[in-house]
């Protein structure tokens, strides 16, 4: 698969001109059709509803332009649901789901009307006592343990994450909770991370609707939704092929109707919580060739560094390249693509195979719209980069701007550093 930008060199000096390197910037229109084509893999579901994961962009904007799409917020922290209802969001259009979750995080979930789903049978008792009740509709988080595989491809491994009730813990956690006065229940489980296969979810469906139906039969609950989280990946190597969105939406389809139609469960509404799969194509982030270095290696150094992407650094995870204004040129010099912080593993590419750079180039890295601003940090005292958003008709707004000096000193109010450096050096 070609990857291929949403930006052009000439669009970036115009748009440089206003905003400077490096940021962030969102396609608008990739969002939009992206999320069109989930809700239509989905429409045979009556009850069919996205929770975006808000951990991978936590821009309000964004929130609200996937709100427009239908789409609600997956939430896991008392900012994330603040930032949910600031956009709108809010009542059972907000999912929680958290794990070893504060007191105070509980009471403004329910106080939003959230439905909270629980990660594990000690957060029963819990909940009753922060909130002094427990709500009529509660969902539970699943942990099959073990491996998770497709076909004979182990995918990841739940039996050594944190996250989860067993299948013993399901069934008793079911008994208490309808004892206790619960009505209407969820199932929860997410089994692997980024997966490009469309056998993902209609095999984790099956699992899940297996469960929900033998639930539903040994406790007598009624079960109101299955949530199949997220997991659904993105191709980030130019030779992955990329999800098919309708393929995997009729695999679920098919599981629905072979285990819970029988089992006269044809109400049960089926959720995502996807984040990766609805941003992260559309991001990419922009930065500019400042530096060349020609030691025991060739090294592009660039405006940005692993404060704005982490991705590679953290992970040794891969992100395409694309230099700006030499698509169509031969990709034969080999780069170390290299930040400004004091660590040998800021690099965002090893010998990678790019067209000659030369200083002021643009380079783009791709598949940033997930996991990219958002894991950012200010190591080093780097400041976070700004974000923009590139409408349907070309124009580019400013969704978060970039950090500033006076942000960084902002949370030593008890000790006037910024004042201090200002007025001593006039640094402003």
């Amino acid at each position: 698969m070609e990857k291929k930008t949403f930006v052009t060199k000439e669009m970036m000096d115009k748009v440089t001109k206003q905003y400077p390197t490096p940021f962030h910037i969102y396609d608008e229109r990739g969002i939009r059709e992206n999320a069109k084509a989930l809700r239509e893999a989905f429409s045979w579901n009556p009850g069919y509803k996205e929770y975006f994961a808000v951990k991978a962009t936590p821009n309000p904007f964004l929130i609200k332009l996937l709100k427009e799409c239908g789409c609600g917020c997956d939430c896991s922290s008392y900012t994330e649901l603040m930032l949910s209802y600031a956009t709108g969001v809010e009542g059972t259009d907000i999912m929680f789901s958290s794990n070893e979750t504060p007191a105070q995080e509980y009471r403004l979930a329910e106080k939003l009307g959230a439905t909270i789903n629980l990660d594990d049978i000690t957060h029963i008792d819990f909940l009753e006592k922060v909130l002094g009740y427990l709500p009529k509709t509660l969902s539970c988080r699943f942990n099959p343990g073990g491996y998770f595989a497709l076909g004979t491809d182990i995918m990841d491994n739940p039996g050594d994450a944190k996250y989860g009730f067993t299948r013993g813990q399901m069934f008793e956690g079911f008994r208490i909770l309808k004892a206790k006065g619960v009505e209407h229940f969820g199932i929860h489980a997410f089994l692997a991370s980024n997966t490009v296969s469309n056998e993902y979810y209609p095999t984790l469906a099956r699992q899940l609707f297996q469960l929900a139906a033998e639930l539903h039969e040994e406790t007598g609950a009624h079960i109101a939704f299955v949530n199949l989280s997220g997991g659904i990946g993105i191709p980030y190597r130019p030779d992955q092929e990329p999800n098919d969105i309708r393929k995997i939406g009729e695999g679920v389809r098919e599981a629905y109707e072979e285990i819970l139609i029988p089992a006269g469960m044809d109400d049960v509404a089926v959720y995502t919580e996807l984040g990766r799969y609805m941003t992260g194509p559309y991001g990419h982030l922009v930065t500019k060739v400042i530096h060349q270095k020609h030691t025991h290696k060739e090294y592009l150094g660039v405006d940005a560094c692993a404060v704005n992407l982490m991705r590679p650094a953290m992970y040794g995870a891969y992100h395409h390249i694309t230099v700006l204004g030499k698509e169509d040129e031969e990709a034969d010099h080999k780069y170390d693509v290299v930040g400004s912080l004091c660590e040998n593993n800021d690099k965002f590419a090893i010998d990678r195979m790019l067209p000659e750079v030369e200083i002021g180039d643009y380079i783009v890295i791709h598949d940033t719209g997930a996991h990219g601003f958002s894991m950012g940090y200010n190591y080093n005292g780097k400041l976070k980069s700004a974000e923009l958003l590139l409408h349907e008709d070309g124009s580019v707004e400013l969704i978060r701007r970039a950090e500033t000096p006076k942000d960084y000193f902002a949370t030593f109010d008890c000790f006037d550093i910024y004042d201090r450096l200002v007025s001593e050096t006039e640094l402003e």
